[in-house]
């Protein structure tokens, strides 16, 4: 047996005597999920399953075991994440700090900023929210207002943010900020910084899908020390350039979010031929509704083959600075129309809104969700234009 196949199947094991039942029912929304943080709710075995991978390291399975991590190789980590699929194990922690802010920190951030922000982040002990877009500065980025003043031994914090992911629940930010008004893109500088902070306020944004998950933030005169201890700077990276720090982690945001465009195990077809009868050979009744359903399938796993390629690319640093955007838009893109291919196979029933029966309108309220993926991280459109000037190379694009 290799060394792989010995890891599998000690995976397998470990996991299998480990996991709490409650963690191996499907996730039903966001909500669902287990995000950490200092004022975190959790629900049953959420916290014990959370504690008990952390402890191993496996929250964050390919970081450094000095940071909180596994230091489990690529290759392992998959081994990891296919096991914990088959077994259908959730994920034991949610986390902007684990998707966006810790791959930056690991690329940019200073020995000390490591070992003092991310065993943190790895141990679901606080929550990270991003301060990037702003009410005039969205697909533009870069013509971001949100000051931060130089008083000598701290910053002063003026600005607003828009689009701001669970700021109402997040215990810190990494933020843009504008710290040279002389130049666009070498005059931001990338901040972290306590939310609870004076003068930091939060309003969330009701979507059409009755929920909030985005909020309105607002910076009054806030205070944020240059340091938090000896070498432990609040900015990430150099004053001013934090503009490449932006860059890199947009890259991986936009990867989190293309990640909907692989979810779900099971295939649609094999989903809805329980609920909508099958044919004299066990499959969906409705050839039409079969057929797209099966399209959906294939583009979902040409998807997720494109993924890992991108994935072992990225990882060798052989992947063009612009494949993120590619992964983004067609990542969305196949979310929606899933989306919208399970509202048209339920019918009406799907439709309506607030009954135990439909779990609160889930189907519906996941449907309207998925209308932001095309906005968030970026729009579409700006995707598309960067694919046409920086993969396509198309003229006059």
């Amino acid at each position: 047996m290799s060394d792989l196949e010995s890891f599998r199947a000690e995976t397998a094991e470990w996991l299998e005597a480990n996991c709490p039942p409650e963690m191996r029912e499907p996730v039903t929304d966001e909500s669902d999920m287990c995000w950490g943080g200092k004022n975190a709710t959790y629900k049953p075995g959420q916290k014990e399953w959370m504690d008990i991978m952390a402890a191993k390291g496996w929250t964050v399975p390919d970081w450094p075991k000095e940071y909180g991590g596994g230091g489990l190789s690529r290759e392992e980590t998959k081994i990891l994440l296919q096991e914990m699929g088959r077994l259908k194990i959730r994920s034991p922690l949610a986390s902007f700090g684990i998707w966006m802010l810790g791959p930056a920190l690991l690329h940019f951030g200073t020995e000390e900023q490591k070992l003092h922000f991310l065993p943190p982040i790895a141990r679901g002990e606080v929550r990270w929210c991003q301060g990037y877009s702003e009410p005039g500065s969205g697909s533009d980025l870069a013509s971001l207002q949100t000051s931060a003043e130089d008083k000598g031994d701290h910053y002063l914090i003026n600005g607003q943010k828009i689009w701001t992911s669970y700021a109402d629940k997040a215990d810190w930010i990494f933020c843009l900020t504008r710290t040279d008004k002389s130049s666009k893109h070498k005059g931001i500088s990338f901040m972290l910084f306590d939310m609870t902070s004076k003068g930091v306020e939060t309003k969330p944004i009701v979507l059409i899908s009755g929920q909030s998950a985005f909020c309105e933030t607002f910076f009054t005169d806030v205070e944020v020390p240059k340091t938090y201890g000896e070498g432990i700077s609040s900015v990430v990276g150099e004053v001013n350039r934090g503009w490449d720090v932006a860059k890199y982690l947009l890259g991986h945001e936009r990867s989190m979010i293309s990640s909907d465009g692989s979810a779900g195990a099971t295939s649609l077809g094999a989903k809805f031929a329980d609920t909508y009868g099958r044919d004299e050979k066990g499959r969906l009744d409705d050839p039409m509704l079969r057929s797209q359903m099966a399209e959906m399938d294939i583009d979902v796993l040409a998807f997720r083959a494109m993924a890992e390629r991108f994935g072992d690319t990225f990882k060798a640093n052989l992947c063009h600075p612009a494949q993120p955007n590619m992964m983004k838009y067609a990542g969305t893109e196949i979310n929606k129309r899933r989306h919208e291919l399970i509202m048209s196979a339920g019918g009406s029933e799907v439709l309506e809104w607030e009954s135990d029966a439909t779990n609160g309108g889930l189907t519906a309220r996941s449907w309207l969700r998925t209308k932001a993926n095309s906005i968030e991280g970026g729009t579409s459109e700006v995707m598309l234009n960067v694919i046409a000037k920086q993969i396509l190379q198309l003229p006059n694009a």
